[in-house]
């Protein structure tokens, strides 16, 4: 037969709180300070229930993160090379693709003010482009008077960009030509890349320089545009150890864990952090294989508490 706490007469429910209560003073007049706050901590709070993990052995690659912009890989500016030309009309604008060749704009009173030397570069009365590509920018007009070296258009040569990554000294001599790169532009999109050069200094103010990464696909992409990017610089995988991020925890600039004893109770520990992956951390220093961590719900706990293990 079980007899439930409420079908306890009150009476003596107030007998056994008097019985706790004498406990507590006796432990306490008695030298036993500690006894007697850990009876009132573990009546007054219950354990938390936790999930726990332990180190996990990866395969990962060493990465250097950067940010940046993707810009042309080149930008040819295009002018006019005479002056007192008239333009007659403006054949492209802003975005779009020409071909090497292709007519930009025409001239007026061509026959009359050009020599002969000037006539072949301007290919008789036209400007072309001067390579294939994309038209970044337009200040032709129709019917302006042209001037020798004033800009006209600027084209994308071969509608190629790259990405343009900022580093300090320190990142910039982990990289090598040819590297490896992951950049993520827009809503998620990673393009493949390669380390293209690597700035030979950095800026005296900002403390730092730049890599130029080539992108396997660019289309799509709008020039300007701010990225992310990963650079392989271990030259393929190496065994780590990790833990779920959601087990580490930081104050301030240090980073920490709650191991868990024996006795069920944690235990805050210091620990150095190395690179992420996904949800994932790697620990470099301060846990040993097998030990128990919690995993989640360790903002809520204090050095001493005791936590229920979820399996």
């Amino acid at each position: 037969m079980k007899i439930s706490f409420n079908d306890v007469p009150k009476k003596y429910k107030i007998a056994a709180g008097v019985l706790l209560a004498v406990a507590v003073a006796g432990m306490l007049f008695g030298g036993g300070k500690e006894d007697a706050h850990a009876a009132v901590a573990a009546v007054s709070r219950p354990a938390l229930t936790v999930r726990t993990a332990v180190l996990q052995g990866d395969q990962w690659s060493r990465t250097l993160s950067a940010n940046g912009s993707i810009i042309p890989w080149q930008e040819a500016v295009i002018t006019a090379q005479v002056q007192g030309v008239r333009i007659s009309e403006v054949k492209v604008s802003i975005g779009d693709w020409v071909k090497q060749g292709d007519v930009l704009v025409t001239l007026d009173n061509f026959a009359r003010t050009l020599d002969e030397a000037a006539a072949s570069r301007t290919a008789q009365g036209r400007i072309v482009a001067p390579d294939d590509g994309v038209i970044s920018a337009a200040s032709a007009s129709a019917g302006s008077m042209v001037q020798p070296g004033a800009e006209l258009f600027r084209l994308i040569r071969k509608g190629r960009l790259e990405w343009r990554a900022e580093l300090t000294a320190d990142e910039l001599m982990l990289l090598r030509r040819g590297m490896d790169v992951q950049i993520t532009v827009g809503e998620g999109r990673v393009i493949k890349g390669t380390v293209r050069a690597i700035s030979p200094s950095v800026d005296t103010k900002t403390r730092y320089g730049f890599a130029l990464v080539s992108l396997s696909d660019s289309s799509g992409i709008i020039a300007g545009v701010y990225a992310n990017g990963t650079f392989d610089i271990s030259g393929g995988k190496r065994t780590l150890s990790s833990l779920p991020q959601s087990a580490v925890m930081r104050r301030g600039s240090a980073a920490y864990v709650l191991v868990v004893d024996a006795e069920s109770r944690v235990h805050e520990r210091s620990v150095k952090l190395g690179q992420r992956s996904a949800d994932r951390v790697e620990i470099r220093q301060g846990l040993k294989p097998g030990e128990v961590v919690v995993e989640t719900g360790g903002s809520f706990l204090s050095e001493g508490d005791f936590v229920q293990v979820v399996k």
